[in-house]
């Protein structure tokens, strides 16, 4: 499993012009699913994401001092297969390490789920549709995480 998280101020993602997804201070994530991904990296997943401390403290403006569960900041959950993209040989990217869409759908729909029981605010994206996502970077803070 891989997530490209991002800091930002504000971040929106949009299906045939429409908005359906929308947050404010918080984390945007692009999440890939690999074919050998299981409920452990998940969990896992879900943890970092949630208790990374990238936010600085309101107080004294300490850089790295908060997560995003600390502030009550958003989340926006986008799929985004292509993390898995292979590009080291030919000129078009490989997909193999992807998951099939239906094993996917599942495990990202886990993941959303149980970033949901946090009680912060949890937007998505449509999973499977051609999406506009866009991003007011904050920092900016720009992390690949995997497991």
């Amino acid at each position: 499993m891989r997530v490209l998280l991002q800091r930002v101020k504000s971040s929106q993602v949009t299906v045939n012009g429409k908005i359906i997804g929308k947050i404010g201070l918080g984390l945007n994530l692009l999440v890939g699913i690999a074919q050998r991904d299981t409920e452990a990296e998940i969990d896992w997943m879900v943890r970092k994401c949630l208790q990374l401390r990238l936010f600085p403290h309101p107080e004294d403006g300490q850089k790295w001092q908060k997560s995003v569960q600390d502030i009550g900041g958003e989340l926006l959950v986008i799929s985004q297969f292509t993390l898995y993209g292979d590009c080291r040989q030919g000129r078009r990217p490989s997909f193999d390490q992807s998951a099939h869409p239906q094993l996917a759908q599942e495990l990202y729909d886990r993941f959303v789920s149980k970033l949901q029981t946090s009680g912060l605010k949890v937007a998505t994206g449509e999973f499977g549709a051609i999406m506009a996502v866009t991003i007011e970077n904050d920092g900016p803070v720009t992390l690949l995480l995997e497991k």
